[in-house]
């Protein structure tokens, strides 16, 4: 996830939910090639034809859940222009989208608030999307509390989480999350070369004794971008380039 990240949390019950996120995690052992085969295989690319904003939107399937203004990690209005989009990965093999959503209007996750940490108390970030929905829990337009304190991670981009709860299809979780990005992308003007993992964002802090974080870890090599992380950039491109002209509707 984020700082501790939007899911790189910490053992949260909500209820009978027990929510654990660790971003931190090493990566799975298998290799990257075997991976993408795997999740290829239940893609169906040829397919797929021209779509307008709209209908790509329809097919990400969003599902508006936000954060109640003035509460929690929205007690203060933090308004944001985007010019990245940050992709994470929960690592949260109990909790999905939903038990995302209501965590974050519950303001359950909490994070040390400090000089040079987490600015407000609490990890936001914008949506969380699993292989049937994708939850908002921000507008597009205010910043989140999930990538590098007080940086450009947090302070001018789309925060992202990834599912991987138990029965969850995380290939079918990643092209939904290339779709996200891709409308995120024609939006809001925001170039490919501005998709970046959560690695991407050091955290400069005392307090953090790894700067980068190993996450979204799944489409990490070694701890590290490499090329699983360039083939998830091919299917956001792939995405964004079935585009033809017509309205987008902004998220906020």
């Amino acid at each position: 996830m984020k700082q501790a990240s939007a899911a790189c949390i910490l053992p949260i019950i909500l209820g009978a939910v027990v929510i654990f996120a660790a971003c931190s995690s090493p990566s799975a052992s298998y290799g990257s090639r075997s991976r993408v085969a795997q999740w290829e295989s239940r893609y169906h690319d040829a397919r797929l034809g021209q779509v307008t904003p709209e209908q790509l939107l329809r097919e990400v399937g969003i599902k508006v859940d936000l954060i109640p203004a003035g509460t929690h990690g929205r007690r203060i209005y933090r308004p944001m222009r985007p010019t990245y989009i940050t992709i994470h990965s929960t690592q949260n093999y109990t909790g999905n989208a939903y038990n995302h959503a209501l965590a974050l209007k519950r303001g359950a996750l909490r994070a040390t608030k400090r000089r040079g940490g987490n600015r407000i108390g609490y990890l936001t970030w914008h949506f969380t999307v699993q292989q049937d929905v994708a939850i908002q829990h921000l507008p597009c337009r205010e910043q989140g509390e999930h990538a590098d304190f007080d940086g450009p991670g947090n302070n001018k981009s789309i925060g992202i989480e990834m599912c991987e709860h138990r029965g969850n299809d995380i290939g079918l979780t990643i092209d939904k999350t290339a779709r996200l990005a891709a409308y995120l992308m024609h939006t809001y003007g925001i170039p490919l070369s501005h998709v970046v993992p959560h690695y991407h964002w050091p955290r400069i802090s005392p307090h953090v004794r790894d700067p980068h974080k190993n996450c979204p870890h799944f489409l990490m090599d070694g701890g590290r971008p490499g090329p699983t992380w360039q083939w998830f950039l091919r299917r956001v491109h792939f995405h964004h380039s079935r585009l033809v002209p017509g309205p987008a509707r902004s998220l906020g």
